[in-house]
């Protein structure tokens, strides 16, 4: 079985390195740092899966995973994350994710969820499959912030957690002006006017951590 680990903490590769080596049918540990490695590298190699972290400093985890799928279809992906809310869960799996695991979960279960994938099932951890069981069957109108690209909603979550537009720049590698736009359109999609309003929707929508 070959895996590529993506992430931008090198401690965190480290610790998914020694999950990995409990399973016994492993060849090889591959990492990559940030998502254009991975992308480049998911190009060059046959992997059983990707573990890819859904947050890095060079894209947002999901648009990695959109372009791995789009130009690797029968490629599997298991999205790691900070967030626990379904909406992550739900937006991974909708784009092609073959699984959604939050970060503080028992190594145990990665393992479980690694073997389900690899044999040709899909995991979700049972507290995220609860929630999105329960927003599934409720009715009411699509949330707003469903409406967003990938980036959009990155940008509107780094908003409300306090980042400035030179903060987010920075951490995404795009420039101010980009930064700007990016927050234009999501707050025209979201029908907002001022900084106050993504602060008060993320908050009622539970989306900050």
């Amino acid at each position: 079985m070959k895996i590529l680990i993506t992430d931008d903490h090198k401690i965190v590769r480290q610790g998914l390195r020694e999950i990995l080596s409990h399973l016994p049918d492993i060849t090889l540990i591959d990492e990559a740092e940030n998502g254009n490695e991975a992308i480049t590298k998911a190009a060059c190699s046959d992997y059983d899966l990707i573990l890819l972290d859904i947050s890095m400093p060079d894209s947002s985890g999901l648009e990695v995973l959109q372009t791995i799928v789009k130009k690797h279809p029968e490629q599997k992906v298991l999205i790691l994350s900070m967030h626990a809310h379904e909406q992550y869960a739900l937006r991974a799996l909708k784009t092609g994710a073959y699984g959604y695991l939050t970060k503080d979960t028992a190594s145990d279960e990665h393992i479980i969820a690694i073997k389900k994938i690899t044999t040709g099932g899909k995991y979700i951890s049972p507290a995220i499959a609860e929630n999105i069981a329960k927003y599934i069957g409720n009715d009411f109108t699509k949330p707003l912030h469903e409406n967003l690209s990938e980036r959009e909603f990155e940008i509107m979550l780094k908003i409300a957690a306090g980042k400035t537009l030179q903060d987010i720049s920075a951490e995404l590698f795009i420039s101010g002006k980009t930064v700007s736009t990016y927050k234009s359109r999501l707050m025209t999609k979201m029908g907002m006017k001022k900084k106050s309003e993504i602060v008060q929707y993320c908050n009622q929508q539970g989306l900050l951590s």
